[in-house]
């Protein structure tokens, strides 16, 4: 039988924030040949967010939140999307629980 996860609310100023994070980490996308830029900001249950530049964490109140873009290559097998490096990340950096994530294309 599947966990039961409390039903989570996210206070609209911090899905805001994610939302104009994703749209931030659109604009470091690199996206030479499908030119389909994709951002994503990633909540973690404990009220961080991680961004592609710098790898450090902020609190939900969401100061300045981390995001991550899409990378392409000419294979294209070997891109990375948006909501992938996030989650990678987050995960390398130990954390494994998340609330939200916000996508922009």
């Amino acid at each position: 039988m599947a966990q039961k996860h409390p039903a989570c609310t996210l206070k609209p100023e911090c899905v805001q924030r994610l939302l104009v994070c994703s749209q931030e980490a659109k604009k470091s996308a690199y996206c030479p040949y499908s030119h389909f830029p994709v951002g994503a900001a990633l909540l973690t249950q404990d009220g961080r967010i991680f961004q592609a530049s710098t790898g450090l964490l902020h609190p939900a109140n969401c100061p300045r939140p981390h995001s991550r873009c899409n990378i392409e290559n000419a294979c294209y097998p070997l891109g990375i999307c948006a909501e992938r490096t996030a989650i990678q990340k987050a995960i390398s950096e130990g954390y494994k629980d998340f609330r939200a994530i916000a996508i922009a294309r």
